[in-house]
């Protein structure tokens, strides 16, 4: 059994990166520049997006960050969107979900020139995506299939179930592996909360993703020996043996499962890191002009 380690290949990824950057500042003066709007204080999207302010200055890109309270307007929101819309220092825009119940989601995501979607998930970005053209990727599917990609697992004519069908997530992932392409050419299944019976499915899996939200939902018995197991779940729980008195865990039953596996990722330190680096991969393929 091996462990995907998503911190180490997130890091590899960023020293690439960094390398990258110093090339185009000495050709053409050029820094990548990724935009944050943050409305309210959610814990997690505190811890996150302080976690990608510091990747941007670990590999040498400009951050900015934009700090609303709770009970902004939309529309003082879009309208900063359309701000850094025209702002062509900027290369790079996401907003941190999840929003305010007051603001819509699908408005804020469609007002982001999708130029300039680094997160993916405008309208013009997934329908590009699904038919093979160039799109800036979801950053955690995007994570994912690099993982598979560098850790050089078969994905040629597998049977992959994805456990999970969020547009963030389960849907995106399961196009990608399903794709003609490298990694690709899986047969995939898609579950979610009304499949009846998701045991019947996975434990004929070659390929797991469970991206479900369910702490350790996925046991031993799902599983088939030598199947790889991607876990995309964090949810915090209670634990009284730890200083912070939470602790993260994934999806997955990683005690049981990983005794089965060919691969599997850990949770923290397996597709966490490699979301942030995706988001990375992301911002410097706009600075560069490389998808539009």
């Amino acid at each position: 059994m091996i462990i995907i380690d998503g911190k180490k290949t997130a890091q590899e990824i960023k020293n690439e990166i960094k390398t990258e950057v110093v090339k185009i500042k000495e050709q053409n003066n050029k820094i990548p520049h990724l935009s944050i709007i943050l409305v309210g204080h959610d814990g997690g999207s505190e811890t996150y997006v302080s976690h990608k302010i510091k990747d941007c200055e670990e590999v040498g890109f400009k951050s900015s960050l934009f700090r609303y309270e709770d009970n902004v307007s939309e529309n003082v929101v879009l309208s900063k969107i359309k701000e850094l819309n025209d702002d062509e220092n900027v290369h790079g825009i996401i907003v941190q979900l999840p929003l305010p119940k007051h603001i819509s989601e699908k408005k804020v995501i469609e007002a982001i020139d999708y130029k300039k979607d680094v997160d993916g998930f405008h309208p013009i970005n997934i329908g590009r995506m699904v038919i093979g053209l160039p799109s800036y990727i979801p950053a955690t599917p995007m994570g994912i299939m690099e993982l598979i990609r560098r850790y050089k697992i078969e994905t040629d004519g597998k049977n992959c179930v994805v456990i999970g069908r969020s547009n963030i997530v389960g849907r995106p992932i399961s196009i990608l592996l399903s794709q003609k392409s490298k990694p690709g050419n899986c047969t995939v299944t898609v579950c979610h909360s009304q499949t009846p019976d998701i045991k019947s499915l996975t434990i004929k899996a070659d390929i797991i993703i469970a991206a479900i939200g369910k702490p350790s939902f996925l046991k031993a018995d799902f599983v088939k020996d030598g199947a790889v197991v991607i876990d995309v779940g964090t949810t915090r729980i209670k634990d009284d043996n730890t200083k912070s008195g939470w602790k993260l865990v994934g999806d997955v039953d990683f005690a049981e499962v990983s005794t089965k596996c060919s691969y599997i990722t850990p949770v923290p330190g397996g597709v966490g890191p490699m979301t942030r680096a995706a988001l990375l991969i992301n911002t410097f393929k706009a600075a560069k002009g490389e998808v539009y």
